[in-house]
């Protein structure tokens, strides 16, 4: 078993030493998701340590995926945007981390099933005893997720205030190191400085800790271009600030509106979102 840990002040670069490291370092797995011809992957524990999560630059020009996506994850992720696609029985998803976080069904007894919102309870904690190491939000049924096709990678969030700051550790069981790791984190920093905002503290320091953090070996061939970047291009080259995002958050926000079969609460939560970027953007330009 190899592991790795990465320590960097920003977002964007403790993302791509971590994803080369898996790449120099991995030990070489097979995976259930392999074609026949696949190369095994590569795959190390990792713990990655971002001391300045909110820190500018903040995005990584080689995360696959455009601005907009990102914009939309994290509106799945704080709004639960995409919580009304939930529907097993229908062939459609099965949960999401917004929903689970936020409106997690604790079984009762008799079949029953109570709503508890496992965000807000952290915020009680926290604000009763800061330095509380009971302040953790879980995603992981072991009564449904030990039998479905796609179980939570996202497996905890623990958070802690620690000189006047709000720090936070996230703990998932397997995270594609490429694919979706920077818009993983991203999305959960953005749900550390709301709930900061709501202790009314400053966002402390981030750490992302994986089971398996791995490259699957069906696109190895589209990694190169990751790898070309990373080689050939200096540091400042390789990274945006958040202002360079905005036009596209924007486009993200207004995808988002367009669905039709989106609940107009949500809506309403895109909405606010979409008015609090566009002050950003006037302000920047």
């Amino acid at each position: 078993m190899k592991t790795i840990h990465i320590i960097d002040e920003t977002l964007p670069m403790a993302w791509e030493k971590a994803v080369m490291a898996c790449w120099e370092q991995g030990e070489r797995f097979p995976t259930q998701y392999d074609k026949p011809n696949d190369p095994h992957s590569r795959d190390v524990v990792a713990m990655i340590h971002v001391r300045r999560p909110l820190a500018e630059p903040r995005i990584h020009r080689a995360f696959p995926g455009g601005l907009a996506d990102l914009e939309k994850y994290r509106a799945e992720v704080l709004y639960g945007v995409h919580d009304h696609w939930i529907d097993p029985a229908a062939g459609k998803w099965e949960y999401t981390y917004h929903q689970r976080l936020f409106e997690y069904d604790v079984p009762a007894g008799n079949g029953q099933k109570v709503r508890f919102n496992q965000i807000d309870r952290c915020v009680e904690m926290l604000r009763e005893c800061g330095y509380t190491r009971r302040a953790q939000a879980v995603t992981w049924k072991v009564w449904e997720d030990m039998g479905i096709a796609d179980p939570a990678c996202l497996q905890r969030m623990w958070f802690r205030i620690q000189d006047g700051r709000l720090n936070q550790v996230v703990h998932m069981r397997s995270n594609d190191a490429y694919k979706a790791a920077f818009m993983n984190i991203y999305a959960f920093v953005e749900l550390q400085r709301e709930m900061a905002e709501r202790l009314g503290v400053p966002v402390g320091e981030y750490c992302h800790i994986v089971d398996s953090f791995h490259i699957y070996g069906s696109y190895f061939a589209e990694f190169e271009g990751f790898l070309k970047m990373v080689r050939s291009r200096e540091p400042k080259d390789r990274v945006w600030s958040t202002d360079y995002g905005i036009e596209m958050f924007l486009e993200g926000c207004d995808a988002l509106l367009a669905e039709p079969d989106m609940p107009e609460e949500k809506k309403a939560l895109v909405r606010a979102r979409r008015a609090v970027l566009e002050k950003v953007n006037a302000a920047t330009r």
